[in-house]
C-alpha cells in the first residue's frame, strides 16, 4: 500500500479549551492529536476527547498550512468527534472501510496528523470498557504501539479507513508486556452521521450518566474517584467504594456495571445500588444525568 497519498488526508488537530469548562481539569485546557478528511467538503474525523468543550480548533495540513474550524459534535457513545474545516484543506477524502471484516492478525498502518505512520498488525478484537463510562462492544487492537495515537488514522490494506485511535494501553503475554494502540471501530460512524451533522447529537435520548471513574478488580466495580458537581459526588458515592449491586442485581465487572446503568432509562433515572464501603454495606441512590449537559457548547468562529 502506498501510504503517501493518504497521509495528505490526516490533519494535526490543536484545541484551546476554557480553564471553567468542565474537562479542563482532567483532560487539559490545549489539547493536540489528528484527524482524518472524510468529505471532500474539509469536514474531519477525530476522537472527541480532543474537542470536547473547545472554543477554538485549528487544523494542520500536511504541508504545513493552518485552517481554522468549527467543534460539530462529540458523540459520547462512540467516542468520535467531527470537525468543520471553515477554510480549503486540500485534501481528499479518505474512503471507510469495513471494520467488521477486520481481524486479528492483518496489516494495518496507523498514521498522524504530522506525517509519522506506524506499520502494525491487529492483535485483537474485543470488548473494551473505559473507566469514564465508555464501552464498545468489539474495539480493534493493533500493535505495535504509535505514540501519538489521539485521533490517527487507522488504515487497512486497501488503503480505506478502520477506526480512529483512542488510547494506548499495556497488553501482556506471559512475561512479556507489550504497548499497544486501541481503536474505534469506523462502522459505529455511518449509523449516526447525518444526526451529528444535522442536530449535533444522534436522535435519541442520553444515556443515564453517574459522573463515576471506576476500575475492575477481581470481577467488582471499585470506584477511583467522582467528578466534581456530578450525580455519583451529590449522592455520596466515594473513592474506595465497591459497587456489588444496581437494582438488586449483582455487578459482574465494569462492562456489565455500565450496561446495568443504561438499561436503567434515560438520562434522569434513579440508580440504586449497594456499596461496600470500610467494610459495611450501604444503598445508595442517584440520580443520573446527561453528560452533555455538564459540558459547554462549541462556539462558531
Amino acid at each position: 500500500m502506498n501510504i503517501d497519498p493518504i497521509l495528505r488526508s490526516v490533519v494535526a488537530v490543536r484545541s484551546s479549551i476554557p480553564e471553567d469548562a468542565f474537562t479542563a481539569e482532567t483532560l487539559g485546557t490545549v489539547r493536540e492529536g489528528s484527524g482524518v478528511v472524510i468529505r471532500d467538503n474539509g469536514l474531519v474525523l477525530t476522537i472527541g476527547y480532543l474537542i470536547t468543550e473547545a472554543e477554538e480548533v485549528w487544523l494542520t495540513t500536511h504541508d504545513g498550512r493552518v485552517v481554522p474550524a468549527h467543534a460539530l459534535a462529540y458523540d459520547q457513545e462512540s467516542g468520535f468527534g467531527l470537525v468543520q474545516a471553515l477554510g480549503p484543506l486540500n485534501a481528499p477524502a479518505v474512503d471507510l472501510g469495513d471494520a467488521a471484516t477486520a481481524k486479528a492478525g492483518d496489516p494495518v498502518v496507523l498514521a498522524d496528523g504530522i506525517g509519522e505512520f506506524v506499520e502494525a498488525n491487529i492483535v485483537a478484537r474485543q470488548e473494551f470498557a473505559g473507566y469514564w463510562e465508555y464501552l464498545l462492544d468489539e474495539a480493534i487492537f493493533t500493535a505495535p504501539a504509535h505514540p501519538s495515537w489521539g485521533g490517527a488514522a487507522l488504515i487497512g490494506s486497501d488503503g480505506k479507513l478502520l477506526g480512529i485511535g483512542s488510547l494506548r494501553l499495556q497488553m501482556s503475554d506471559g512475561d512479556e508486556v507489550a504497548d499497544i494502540n486501541m481503536v474505534v471501530p469506523i462502522d459505529l460512524l455511518p449509523p449516526i452521521l447525518d444526526d451529528l451533522l444535522n442536530r449535533g447529537q444522534v436522535n435519541k435520548p442520553p444515556r443515564p450518566w453517574l459522573g463515576a471513574f471506576s476500575a475492575e478488580s477481581n470481577g467488582g466495580v471499585v470506584v477511583m474517584s467522582v467528578a466534581e458537581g456530578g450525580p455519583a459526588a451529590q449522592a455520596g458515592l466515594r473513592q474506595g467504594d465497591i459497587i456489588s449491586e444496581i437494582r438488586d442485581e449483582e455487578v459482574d465487572g465494569l462492562a456489565d456495571f455500565y450496561r446495568k446503568i443504561w438499561s436503567s432509562g434515560p438520562a434522569g433515572a434513579e440508580i440504586p445500588m449497594r456499596i461496600l464501603r470500610n467494610g459495611r454495606e450501604a444503598w445508595l441512590r442517584i440520580k443520573s444525568a446527561d453528560r452533555n449537559s455538564f459540558l459547554k457548547k462549541p462556539q462558531l468562529q
